[in-house]
């Protein structure tokens, strides 16, 4: 059983959020428009396998983008600054001296609107206006949420009247267990690259085998096993994802057409009344490469009029 637009809160601004649930048997997942939120995911033996918050006043002030959509540009950009056609655009600066997941107010902090709604689909969509959050051009972007047999499947696309820099992920915190920590969780990533960075977690411009490094998933390894689990890194993505709860035999791949993951722990999380501690819920952002705008040889996220960018991210659950 669907239950579509049911009311979830008023925005400070007046804008009324909506909650929609999308069911197909298999899976149950739960949408606000309040940043095209994955507040619950339900997988086939009932467990919410996602970090989420009861209200939308929670949502305002207690979230680190749980299951939001991070954008104009998720991840960090050095110095809250990049040239485009030779000209310098400057953006607020929310992470240290650099601008992290589109700004102040991202894509995470809008009311996204309802373009079409089914049971086991949900299609969202948002205009940016020209120069918010200093991004230059007026940016249409889409969100459909489409569930398929054991999989939530994400297609992004987005078109802009100027040139502009984009690149939208998924924010959802990831705990297979449903409760406690991930440290003992087990991760596979298919990549035998990643990206250095330095201590404001900005690309070196290197892009490091894994081999022979703390950073090698490209066999299954608890998250803990090495560095005490501590990873905010994005890696070069040239197959699956995977993530296996041992204890209770629950699993997940995530597929991606996006040339990068950002996997993070979690281990940041906790104080500022945020309700999740260290480790509560792990983080495979599929992207392109942060601060991309200012490194040429990273996969370009520059978009121009009459192109249309088209990114689409699976999500497959099961249980061992």
């Amino acid at each position: 059983m669907t239950d579509h637009g049911t009311a979830f809160g008023v925005t400070p601004d007046g804008e009324k959020v909506e909650r929609h649930v999308l069911d197909n048997g298999r899976l149950r997942v739960a949408v606000l428009t309040y940043g095209a939120t994955v507040q619950r995911l339900e997988v086939a033996d009932g467990t919410d396998v996602v970090l989420g918050l009861g209200t939308l006043e929670d949502y305002l002030l207690r979230s680190r983008y749980f299951g939001a959509v991070v954008g104009r540009y998720g991840n960090r950009i050095a110095r809250g600054r990049f040239t485009l056609d030779g000209t310098e655009y400057r953006l607020p600066v929310n992470d240290g001296e650099n601008s992290l997941h589109g700004g102040v107010r991202g894509f995470d902090k809008r009311v996204w609107q309802v373009e079409s709604a089914g049971p086991a689909e949900l299609l969202l969509g948002l205009v940016s206006p020209d120069g918010e959050e200093g991004y230059p051009g007026e940016l249409t972007a889409r969100v459909r949420y489409v569930l398929d047999g054991d999989t939530l499947r994400l297609e992004y696309r987005v078109t802009t009247d100027a040139p502009t820099v984009v690149n939208l992920t998924n924010h959802s915190y990831f705990n297979l267990a449903g409760g406690g920590d991930v440290r003992g969780h087990v991760v596979t990533l298919e990549a035998d690259r990643y990206l250095p960075v330095d201590e404001g977690k900005i690309p070196t411009g290197e892009l490091a085998p894994v081999a022979g490094t703390p950073f090698d998933f490209t066999a299954p390894s608890r998250v803990d096993a090495r560095l005490g689990g501590r990873y905010d890194h994005c890696y070069v993505l040239q197959g699956r994802a995977a993530v296996t709860d041992p204890v209770s035999g629950r699993w997940m791949e995530v597929t991606t057409t996006e040339p990068g993951v950002q996997f993070y722990t979690g281990h940041m999380l906790g104080g500022d009344g945020t309700p999740y501690g260290p480790f509560a819920g792990l983080c495979l952002e599929t992207q392109h490469f942060p601060d991309a705008p200012n490194r040429p040889a990273f996969p370009s996220p520059v978009l121009r009029p009459g192109e249309e960018r088209v990114s689409t991210t699976g999500y497959r659950f099961g249980i061992a």
